[in-house]
């Protein structure tokens, strides 16, 4: 059992308990933070809150967090396309479709499954045993660049890295729409969507500040081919920006049209670019990528369209 507290801001007086924990803590959605009410896992001054209960601005919420009932790690044989590899860390290019580490409903076959057969199980064990090595994540329909650590000092060194949002990186994506200029920024506040707990959206209270600058590399009838760089890493941050703007990226089921590009397989975004100060030397190293086979035919379609 986890116990942690949360400390009601401004933004959360008058506000519900179980919206204020799901807004808070992306890893609770708001059903599950019902759940814990229900339980009396949540109190205020030692006594249990109701759902319904109403927050002030200073109170002191103690949450009890039940352990999660562990997935068993199998190291598996998959094929990796591993682009760096010293005695630290690695960098992967991971395929469109791999989810990054097990979790319900994906107990293997994963990235983490084929990192501690490579690797013969010498990974970080700062996140914990479901997550080894894993330092970044990106989603399981986005292709891309990761850099795995293979022990807890250089997973801090890349954490903090992460933290100060010193990491260099660079996303290609086909997004819906023509742009009139030839780059811009996207500035605003990611938090969880006030009805749909599963989707991310920005927000105008509470959320988490968040940066995308984006460059449009070439132009189609329709859509629009755009090299993103993060200042911020936040959640969908690039799908939900972009989306914000009125430029959803292409084959996104979550945040573009009803009618998806389904031959894509998933959002057309590839983590391309990936930079970072070595822990070990100290020396600056970035990594790119080619676009991978369903991105190109995507843009192949699109030149012989235009």
């Amino acid at each position: 059992m986890k116990t942690f507290v949360y400390t009601a801001e401004a933004a959360d007086a008058g506000r519900r308990i179980d919206a204020v924990l799901a807004d808070a803590f992306p890893e609770l959605t708001r059903s599950y933070a019902q759940q814990l009410l229900a339980k009396g896992l949540v109190q205020r001054d030692g006594c249990a809150l109701a759902k319904s209960a109403r927050l002030k601005e200073g109170d002191a919420v103690c949450v009890q967090l039940p352990d999660a009932r562990p997935i068993e790690l199998l190291p598996q044989d998959i094929p990796l396309d591993i682009v760096y590899e010293d005695d630290a860390l690695l960098v992967v290019n991971k395929p469109k479709g791999m989810v990054v580490h097990p979790a319900a409903g994906n107990p293997d076959g994963t990235l983490v499954n084929a990192l501690l057969f490579h690797c013969a199980g010498r990974l970080s064990g700062i996140n914990g045993e479901q997550r080894p090595g894993i330092v970044h994540r990106i989603d399981k329909d986005t292709s891309g660049l990761l850099v795995v650590a293979k022990d807890n000092a250089a997973h801090l060194d890349l954490s903090e890295q992460f933290a100060v949002h010193s990491i260099t990186r660079v996303y290609h994506t086909v997004v819906y729409g023509g742009f009139s200029a030839e780059e811009g920024v996207i500035e605003g506040q990611l938090g969880r969507h006030p009805v749909d707990r599963k989707r991310m959206a920005v927000v105008q209270n509470g959320g988490k500040y968040a940066y995308t600058h984006y460059h449009v590399e070439e132009r189609f009838p329709g859509f629009s081919h755009l090299s993103v760089r993060l200042r911020t890493g936040r959640t969908h941050q690039i799908r939900v920006h972009l989306a914000s703007i009125g430029h959803p990226v292409a084959g996104d089921a979550v945040y573009g049209p009803k009618k998806v590009l389904t031959q894509l397989g998933g959002q057309c975004l590839h983590a391309k670019t990936l930079g970072f100060v070595h822990p070990s030397t100290g020396r600056y190293m970035e990594f790119d990528t080619p676009l991978p086979d369903y991105f190109t035919a995507f843009l192949s379609r699109l030149q012989k369209e235009r």
